[in-house]
């Protein structure tokens, strides 16, 4: 697992809503908005696998 520059394990398998790029990077790969992304987030938690599932459903 790769580590941030403070030395903390990343988590690949969340989404963090607050982290501008990640909110970014995702809403380019599911082709939606930033904010239909932290939507998702907000309703399925921060699990990357159920932020897709839930951008899925709309």
């Amino acid at each position: 697992m790769a580590t941030t520059s403070r030395g903390r394990n990343q988590d690949r398998a969340r989404v963090a809503a607050g982290q501008k790029h990640e909110v970014a990077y995702e809403a380019k790969k599911e082709n939606v908005s930033k904010d239909t992304v932290k939507k998702a987030v907000k309703s399925a938690g921060s699990s990357r696998k159920k932020v897709e599932a839930e951008i899925g459903r709309h």
